[in-house]
């Protein structure tokens, strides 16, 4: 199975866990954990292989790119709202708002690179996020130049998968039907 990205090591998408455990890739069989593809960089941030910085570097221009993008459409927004003269009160309201919203999301966005959220509480946070989405922009632009967004969570969540893996295998090696009995 191969994700969108082209690595060949294409998992299904579990965003509620660590990666699942399979047998059978494109190539031959494998046991044990698969690594969880990430958004944009498949399974590449495991070993920084296939164009890995490249696409690095491509997310945190995107980023910052759309970042700068909605910053304008906000001016524009902006204009309209004083160009209907509704009054500084409206106008001071909704600057404060975008300005939380975003910083909010910021903080949101920056933390789920972490740690995985709530899912209840990302439901809850849904129109905050939406609002505030110049922030989780700059969160995903300012993370991507230290590394993949998310990728030490999935890289911490792998190597425990692997570890737990590596204990349960080594306890079943050998065919147990041949032990012998202690009598």
């Amino acid at each position: 199975m191969n994700d969108e990205t082209g690595t060949g090591t294409g998992t299904q998408d579990t965003p509620e866990g660590p990666p699942s455990e399979g047998t059978a890739t494109g190539t031959g069989t494998q046991t044990g954990p698969r690594p969880e593809p990430l958004r944009f960089f498949g399974t590449t941030w495991l070993k920084h292989d296939d164009g890995y910085t490249a696409r690095r570097i491509a997310a945190s221009a995107g980023s910052l790119l759309a970042a700068i993008a909605a910053c304008l459409i906000l001016r524009f927004a902006y204009q309209g709202i004083q160009i209907a003269d509704v009054g500084s009160l409206v106008i001071l309201l909704v600057i404060v708002m975008f300005a939380i919203c975003s910083a909010l999301a910021f903080g949101h966005t920056w933390e789920a690179f972490k740690k995985r959220p709530d899912p209840d509480r990302q439901a809850s946070l849904r129109g905050l996020l939406a609002i505030g989405f110049v922030g989780s922009l700059l969160a995903y632009f300012a993370r991507s130049l230290v590394e993949a967004p998310g990728e030490n969570l999935h890289r911490q969540e792998y190597e425990a998968a692997l570890t737990q893996h590596e204990k349960r295998t080594k306890r079943r090696t050998g065919n147990p039907s041949k032990k012998r009995r202690r009598s």
